[in-house]
């Protein structure tokens, strides 16, 4: 399905074009979408809202980036709260804190790893902005951090940053369905931060001069740097350089599976590939290998598969590393938010 992708959406050609009256359909009624939102005026929330999101189709590395965010934003003192869709899981009641022993299917995997991987609490519900009133009417936190949002307008934020996978870019720079874009590239305009992953730091060690034709004051490089692997069954932890030379059977259900297995042969592995689409609901015989072999999945699947994994079951577990220079950045532009709703607040209550 990957190569399908991209073949028909990552190359110069639009092999789809004949399908342009709904691509402008589309793109009339996100854009519609998004104006009445603007227009309607949703009052702020008292605490500073960011929102990690992108405008292309596809895994682009919003997760990592979110924790990445989450651990700045604890070093200085903060109390993040992640809020999410919950895509892939369905509950019976929303909002829905995410706990240790949730099942996926309940709150969707990206949330369940998120609350595994940063041990901060986890909102789930499909209006954001129901679940980001009732995380803050439970003192869970006194920052959101939105993973996927950037098209959920209802939602008042603060921080916008869209994030990229470098090597793929906008594709071929079309509206969906002829091409992987969800807004148009003018929407960079309006974000705070544009995030490339995979892109090469520059030598300054600062931000990158411009995207896909679009100048922006703050182009950031991103590298997803593997940490660890962790067995699923025994929690057994080994240096990611463990795989090199050995037979490995990649697995992966996510939105860009051909970035994971290029990772593992990084590392030296002999990859046998299968990929599954984004967000697969696993069954123990999607998980057959061979003898001998190890297999390695991402840390999105690996919270689907808990209690039927094979003993040779892995989790190749990633860092996304930021330059410097973008960090300090963006916590200079979450003081200035907290400020400035201080303020709007204050104005408000003397009004009042």
């Amino acid at each position: 399905m990957s190569n399908v992708i991209d073949r028909l959406w990552y190359g110069q050609s639009r092999p789809l074009s004949v399908l342009a009256p709904l691509a402008w359909l589309y793109r009339t009624i996100s854009e519609s979408k998004r104006r009445k939102a603007w227009q309607a005026g949703a009052e702020n929330l008292p605490v500073p809202v960011v929102v990690v999101g992108n405008i292309t189709v596809g895994g682009t590395g919003k997760s990592p980036l979110t924790a990445r965010l989450v651990d700045c934003m604890r070093q200085e003192g903060w109390q993040p709260v992640i809020l999410s869709r919950g895509y892939g899981g369905k509950s019976d009641r929303y909002p829905l804190l995410v706990q240790e022993g949730t099942p996926a299917g309940v709150c969707g995997d990206e949330p369940l790893m998120l609350s595994l991987a940063t041990g901060c609490p986890v909102v789930v519900d499909p209006q954001r902005l129901r679940g980001a009133r009732w995380a803050l009417e439970q003192g869970l936190g006194d920052v959101l951090i939105c993973d996927d949002g950037l098209q959920h307008y209802s939602l008042p934020r603060d921080i916008e940053l869209a994030v990229f996978d470098a090597q793929r870019g906008i594709g071929n720079g079309a509206i969906l369905p002829v091409g992987p874009l969800r807004e148009s590239v003018d929407r960079l305009n309006s974000v705070d931060f544009v995030i490339l992953n995979g892109a090469q730091f520059p030598s300054s060690g600062e931000r990158l001069d411009e995207f896909a034709g679009t100048e922006h004051a703050n182009i950031h490089a991103m590298t997803l740097r593997p940490a660890s692997l962790v067995n699923l069954n025994s929690g057994e932890s080994r240096a990611p350089e463990a795989l090199n030379g050995k037979p490995v059977r990649g697995v992966a259900g996510i939105g860009n599976p051909g970035r994971f297995f290029e990772t593992l042969r990084q590392l030296g592995a002999h990859v046998q590939e299968q990929a599954f689409p984004d967000h697969h609901r696993f069954r123990p015989e999607d998980l057959a290998s061979g003898a001998g072999e190890w297999l390695v999945m991402t840390a999105k699947d690996a919270v689907k598969c808990r209690g039927f994994s094979p003993d040779n079951a892995w989790v190749l577990t990633v860092d996304a590393c930021l330059s410097e220079p973008f960090e300090q950045r963006f916590l200079e532009r979450l003081s200035e938010s907290a400020v400035q709703l201080q303020s709007q607040m204050t104005e408000r209550s003397n009004h009042g």
